[in-house]
């Protein structure tokens, strides 16, 4: 049985879940290459409009497989990065998707488990979720880019105290504080439902509009605004747009 299950519906919808809930859906070696042959698949589907990403069983993703990581002895930093790197890449691969991702993020989702949550485009908790940046409970740097990902969800201060603390957040207090956008009984079925409605636009809309918001968040307005202006023109030639005209005019 796969680590990762990859499904799919009509209009383009991917369902990714990480199917090992006896072990909290840990990322260990098997589980990584999982993820990323599973994303490369979404990425190389002309047909994929959104993904949706989640796990089965009580948590989302309990993290990495830290004992393997760093259980043995006698490796030098540079070898540790090195093997750091391998376990980043499992959920940073998703940020070379063009189509909205979205984390239905059901129960735990711890250290690892919090980047990949992270790393989706949009998040919807569930009542049991928690996002659990404990790094420094256990005397770890935090990595994979979680303090860039906390930086942006809760502004400096709220995450350096978040990061200092080894902390958690509740799936309300997630979406109060804004590293969810909705708190859900289900929310894989909640996500599905807002996936649906995404994969019924044009897809280079969605593509475009993913884009643009990538692009404000990095490079400030002068770039937005060109990318707005291409993006824009483009998609005013599309039928949806001349038939909403047509129905104006009457």
């Amino acid at each position: 049985m796969s680590k990762v299950r990859l499904t799919s519906e009509d209009g383009g919808l991917r369902i990714l879940t990480l199917n090992d809930p006896d072990k909290r859906n840990i990322i260990d070696d098997e589980m990584r290459a999982a993820l990323i042959e599973s994303v490369a698949a979404v990425r190389a589907d002309p047909e994929a409009t959104v993904l949706v990403v989640t796990g089965a069983g009580t948590a989302f993703c309990g993290g990495a497989d830290l004992p393997a990581i760093f259980g043995g002895s006698g490796r030098s930093v540079a070898t540790l990065r090195e093997d750091l790197h391998k376990v980043y890449e499992s959920f940073l691969v998703l940020r070379s998707l063009t189509i909205p991702s979205i984390a239905a993020v059901q129960g735990p989702a711890v250290g690892a488990g919090l980047n990949l949550a992270m790393v989706c485009d949009i998040r919807i908790a569930g009542p049991q979720a928690s996002f659990a940046a404990t790094f420094s409970r256990i005397g770890l740097h935090p990595g994979g880019g979680c303090t860039w990902f906390l930086v942006q969800a809760l502004g400096e201060q709220r995450a350096l105290k978040l990061l200092l603390d080894g902390g958690s957040v509740s799936g309300p207090d997630a979406v109060e504080a804004g590293l969810a956008v909705a708190l859900e009984e289900d929310p894989l079925a909640a996500a599905l439902e807002l996936a649906r409605t995404y994969a019924a636009m044009d897809s280079q809309l969605s593509r475009d509009i993913k884009k643009a918001v990538r692009t404000a968040a990095r490079d400030g307005f002068e770039a937005t605004l060109e990318l707005e202006s291409w993006a824009q023109a483009s998609s005013a030639t599309k039928p949806a747009v001349h038939d909403f005209m047509d129905r104006f005019r009457k």
